[in-house]
């Protein structure tokens, strides 16, 4: 980058301009994509003209950041996007510090956590370096004079944010001044000029904070030495006693747990009944908790790991066996947790944060049982890998499920079977549902009160997309949205007899039999 110091600049300003072209006041859809492939092009192309090459292992991570990108244009379920906005930030954080080494699969938590705050830190330090060591250079070899430009465009810059502070001020002190001001300002039709200044600060310190992640794929990205690799950070300092003792107690309370479990794992509604419980009561109490214990077990697992000494094959083997154990009991109790939560949709059916759940209950035993295999083959340090693996394999198969289609399918399902049929909380969900709803509308022979209830939910959709009236610009084009869109518009001749009430705050559909449904849920 020191051979072409401007480019750089002029790029990282571009690319700061283009985020508020792309993102200003404008809702998230191809501009997340487009961002996303701008960062990583003009990145990749700076660093290698600077004969700087990734490598290939930093160049899988490409195929997941495009991943995910393309989840947040083809969903629009909001955990989804949210979580794969999440993984895209970090996957690209991945790339930029250890873009040279290539290193990742064997970072440890310790490295991640290292290079992130070591990269936040480039973010914030290293442009200023690196502008100070090409002034010198330039100064040295001469070439100082080239470079006056940029002192002047630093002093605008400075001087625009101080200027229209003091003159807000002085405005306020002085109505003559503040309304020749604002003549001034009506010269050069500039009356969103605070705006502007706003905008061009959040630019420049975005194309700033770009420049750092550049500077730190370049110069620092090298990751040779990781962070306990040749000897622990923390020394081993519990005895195996004390530790078999803390890990075999654990043991002893889960079994005495499941024990209990057992007489509920195969008698289903029966069991719970003779108890006295209900459904709600049952799935409510403890489900949480369950999850809870999973966590810090996993959590007990490592920690124990970490620091227990283990001297001999007896000790190893021993140590191992009751971390088997313990995983082992805890599954168990994610089959409880899953069996409560299968109880509590069978009697009020599915919803977002249900089907959250069910996902992360599968991957968290994944984690867990990949602990254990990691304990046995001494490649303790890969657990990071493994959590990342795990957190990638959970948001994809959000995205995969396409979670507000499958809660449709599955609440239409218990509809069909007599079930209760929550018709306003599938009218809250995203454009996603619109493909599944629609087809259920026209090809499924449902009963009456279910098709009349699908309806409703269709209507509601139609009659949101009726009231925003301005078009969305083409950086917020989503194909969900468009989907949902072209599937209402081609429904609009059946959905006439479903009339829309929204009078004052109330916003409801009233079907062709009466049945009045609020397009919006109180609760998820």
């Amino acid at each position: 980058m020191k051979s072409n110091p401007n480019r750089f600049w002029w790029t990282v300003f571009a690319l700061g301009w283009a985020f508020d072209f792309l993102f200003w006041e404008k809702a998230a859809g191809i501009n997340i994509g487009l961002y996303v492939g701008l960062c990583l092009v003009a990145g990749i192309i700076l660093l290698r003209t600077d004969g700087h090459h990734p490598k290939r292992n930093s160049l899988w991570l490409i195929p997941m950041i495009a991943f995910f990108a393309v989840i947040t244009f083809v969903r629009r379920e909001p955990m989804t996007i949210f979580l794969s906005i999440v993984l895209i930030i970090f996957l690209m954080g991945l790339f930029a510090i250890s873009f040279l080494g290539g290193r990742w699969p064997a970072y440890s938590l310790l490295d991640y956590l290292n290079g992130f705050l070591r990269l936040i830190g480039s973010m914030i330090a290293r442009p200023l370096g690196f502008s100070s060591e090409v002034k010198k250079e330039l100064t040295e070899s001469g070439g100082g004079k080239a470079s006056q430009i940029w002192p002047v465009v630093r002093g605008i810059l400075i001087a625009l944010p101080i200027v229209a502070i003091f003159a807000a001020l002085l405005s306020s002190a002085d109505l003559v001044f503040s309304q020749r001001l604002e003549e001034f300002i009506e010269l050069f039709n500039l009356e969103d000029l605070p705006e502007y200044i706003f905008r061009l600060v959040y630019i420049l310190v975005f194309a700033f904070a770009i420049a750092g992640v550049y500077l730190h794929a370049a110069l620092q990205s090298g990751d040779e030495k990781l962070v306990g690799e040749d000897k622990p950070v923390v020394p081993a300092f519990l005895g195996f006693t004390e530790s078999a003792i803390v890990l075999g107690s654990v043991a002893a309370l889960f079994t005495a747990f499941v024990i209990v479990q057992f007489q509920y794992f195969f008698g289903g509604q029966t069991n719970i009944q003779i108890d006295g419980y209900t459904y709600s009561e049952y799935a409510r109490r403890g489900f949480g908790e369950l999850i809870t214990v999973a966590f810090f077990s996993l959590l007990l697992i490592l920690s124990a790991s970490g620091i227990t000494r283990r001297e001999t094959d007896t000790q190893r083997r021993g140590f191992s066996g009751l971390g088997i154990g313990i995983v082992g009991l805890v599954l168990v109790m994610l089959v409880s947790a899953f069996q409560r939560l299968v109880l509590y949709e069978t009697a009020y059916g599915f919803t977002r944060l249900r089907a959250y759940t069910h996902v992360f209950m599968l991957w968290l035993a994944l984690l867990l049982v990949a602990v254990v295999a990691l304990e046995i083959l001494h490649h303790e340090r890969t657990f990071a890998l493994a959590a990342v693996l795990t957190s990638l394999g959970f948001v994809i198969s959000l995205g995969i499920m396409n979670v507000d289609s499958f809660i449709v399918r599955q609440n239409i399902n218990r509809g069909v079977q007599g079930e209760s049929f929550d018709v306003s909380y599938l009218a809250d969900l995203s454009s996603d549902a619109v493909p599944v709803l629609a087809a259920a509308y026209q090809s499924q022979p449902l009963p009456v009160a279910v098709k009349e209830g699908v309806g409703a939910a269709l209507a509601c959709y139609a009659a949101n997309q009726s009231r925003d009236d301005d078009p969305l610009p083409w950086q917020s084009y989503h194909l969900s949205q468009a989907k949902a869109t072209q599937i209402l518009n081609s429904l609009e001749k059946e959905l006439k007899p479903y009339q829309i009430d929204d009078e004052d705050w109330n916003f409801s559909v009233i079907t062709p039999s009466g049945e009045e449904y609020y397009c919006y849920s109180f609760w998820d």
